[in-house]
């Protein structure tokens, strides 16, 4: 092999791109990162912060599966907060604020120190195609890589364009070209280009904040890590506060008054923005009752004086910025470091692609990160680390790894990307998962770990200590079902004060301590230890017993409706049917099942406009359809 000869190529060493990356090297493939900069690997182009809502369920799946960005974030994270605590396991989400310069750092490291991985500086202008399938990447200075798999991370790059106000600027980050010929050639070879909108905020100089004014938000003490493999965050990293202040109807006014200088409002963009994480000229726009919008300040890192100001995403005129800033309690006198703009980036729908991630025009050529159109670190990483798992499979003749809706977030992610498609920059949240009480961040090691161990990106050590986790936890939950505290005894008399002292009311018949823990007001630590046996297990062990406890009867219901799905996505489609053959079926439907090519009649049902009496034709078909190929 060649120096110019990979077995994967990727292309863009953002978040998607990097565990592309690392984890097709880590597989055993001869893997190129191909980047404009090693400078900018890894670089977090928007916010310092990983994780959040339904975020944080991606990122733990990450680690199992072998990803890096749960490590980067444990290492780097200067504040860490839990999500929804108050509101149970099934949505509880990690989030960190992390220092910018120091993720960046290491995940430099990290990639520059990979065995099988090369990084090389140019801009990628063509994929090379030969009879339909991929077989390399022309570069800038000339050169043609050889591969024959390849991954597109470009994030905002392919055909980026920078807007504040009416000044518009070709790149995909401030001082970065846009990737213009790449786009191109992406759409010679018959793919269709969307365009969507993203934004940032203004950075600002933290010696100039009144932080007086503002709401203090501390990390959460003690810290929980990301990574199953850390095993706690050490207290001086934790240090900086966030801070909470609010829009004021002043500075509504000011962006009212602007509109017409807004890219999004003026004409200038005519690409679809992101609904969940709106500028604040859509803010003021789609929420015009409300008096007022929190803001964020959140510090870019140890070493700097840099805030964020989470909140206020803006392609305004750098004036307006300036009014607009300075009418937010406490940023009366702040000096901005840079302005804030909106960028619109060419996007190729999701629904060119296969489960795995593998475009279905081109054998070999995979898609991850903001190209798919999703916003977020989180989702591009997930993409990322998929694409990068698929593509080494690919290489090696093997059967492409799906997740199921029914095992992971990242299964609901690419699933409802491929199926549905978006028509706007698409996130993920707690809500779009159907079965969340069985797919929580806690137990992302129990559901995953076997598949990390398969490919080889968990070592045996590390997955005999998740079986061992999981043995443990099963056997305390059957000795709390098997532990049986009587009226008159001493046990009684003692757990009964306890429950006094909680509002709780006192037993009065037999009762085991799994009815007691299931409890509202009861917590384990309360009850555990009655029969003389209990032990001093880890806080991860108790958590999840005591989920598994007061939820039990939730979580057997939700088995229960993943064994009807799983009866429906066990139902496959075979790669050579005709859907024009399907009698009763509609000439609109039989196009939409045709360009979609649904691997099971679980995915068929989701397509958008795929009717239930067409699925319910199509399942007779296939079972017909069965009987006469096992019949020749």
């Amino acid at each position: 092999m060649n120096k110019n000869q990979f077995e994967c190529i990727v292309i863009g060493a953002g978040h998607a791109g990097t565990e592309a990356a690392l984890v097709a090297s880590r597989m055993g493939c001869k893997t190129a990162l191909v980047t404009l900069s090693r400078k900018t690997i890894g670089l977090m182009s928007c916010n310092p912060a990983v994780g959040g809502v339904g975020k944080g369920q991606l990122v733990k799946e990450i680690d199992i599966l072998g990803g890096e960005m749960s490590l980067a974030a444990d290492r780097t994270g200067i504040q860490f907060r839990q999500l929804n605590a108050s509101k149970g396991q099934a949505v509880r989400s990690s989030r960190c604020q992390s220092d910018r310069r120091r993720y960046t750092q290491y995940m430099q490291q990290v990639v520059l120190h990979q065995g099988n991985l090369t990084v090389i500086e140019d801009m990628a202008t063509e994929i090379l195609v030969r009879n339909g399938k991929v077989s390399g990447v022309s570069i800038e200075t000339g050169l043609d890589l050889q591969a024959p798999a390849v991954i597109i991370a470009a994030g905002t790059f392919l055909k980026g364009r920078m807007h504040v106000g009416k000044t518009i600027t070709p790149g995909g980050r401030i001082g970065e070209r846009a990737s213009v010929r790449l786009t191109d050639n992406i759409s010679d070879l018959g793919f269709p280009i969307l365009f969507f909108k993203t934004g940032t905020p203004p950075r600002l100089d933290g010696k100039t904040i009144d932080f007086s004014k503002m709401e203090i938000q501390h990390s959460d003490n003690p810290p929980v890590p990301f990574s199953f493999k850390t095993p706690h965050i050490p207290k001086e990293q934790a240090l900086l506060p966030c801070y909470i202040t609010r829009t004021t109807e002043k500075t509504h006014d000011i962006i009212r008054q602007n509109f017409h200088q807004s890219p999004m409002y003026s004409g200038q963009i005519d690409a679809t923005g992101v609904r969940y994480c709106p500028s604040i000229e859509d803010k003021i726009k789609k929420f015009a009752g409300k008096s007022a919008h929190q803001v964020f300040l959140e510090p870019e890192g140890l070493d700097t004086d840099e805030y964020y100001p989470n909140g206020i995403s803006t392609g305004l005129p750098e004036n307006v910025q300036e009014e607009m800033v300075y009418s937010i309690p406490g940023l009366e006198k702040v000096k901005f470091n840079c302005y804030g703009y909106s960028i619109e980036h060419a996007v190729i729908p999701p629904t060119e692609l296969k489960a795995s991630l593998e475009t279905q025009k081109v054998d070999g050529l995979f898609l991850a990160g903001q190209i798919n159109g999703t916003t977020g670190y989180e989702e591009a990483a997930a993409q990322g680390l998929m694409a990068g798992i698929n593509a080494s499979l690919k290489v090696k003749n093997q059967h492409s790894f799906i997740l199921g809706r029914d095992e992971a977030y990242i299964g609901v992610l690419i699933d409802d990307l491929i199926t549905k498609g978006t028509n706007e920059p698409y996130r993920m949240f707690t809500s779009r998962v159907e079965y969340r009480l069985v797919m929580r961040e806690d137990n992302a090691d129990k559901r995953l770990a076997h598949y990390s161990h398969k490919f080889g990106l968990m070592t045996e050590a590390d997955f005999q200590k998740t079986a061992q986790k999981y043995k443990l936890i099963d056997k305390e939950v059957r000795r709390l079902k098997e532990t049986r505290i009587y009226p008159g005894t001493k046990e009684c008399r003692e757990i009964n004060e306890v429950l006094s002292q909680h509002n709780s009311s006192p037993l009065r018949n037999p009762t085991e301590l799994n009815v007691i823990l299931r409890r509202p007001e009861v917590r384990y630590h309360m009850i555990a230890g009655f029969d003389g046996k209990k032990k001093d297990h880890p806080n991860d062990v108790i958590d999840q017993v005591e989920y598994e406890i007061k939820y039990e009867g939730f979580i057997h219901r939700q088995l229960k409706d993943i064994e009807r799905f799983r009866h429906i996505e066990n139902i496959k489609i075979p790669e050579d049917i005709d859907y024009s053959k399907i009698p009763g079926v509609s000439i609109e439907i039989q196009q939409k099942l045709s360009h979609h090519t649904p691997a099971n009649l679980g995915q068929a049902n989701r397509i958008s406009g795929v009717t239930p009496a067409a699925i319910s034709i199509l399942m007779i078909y296939l079972k017909k359809l069965s009987l006469e190929r096992r019949q020749r």
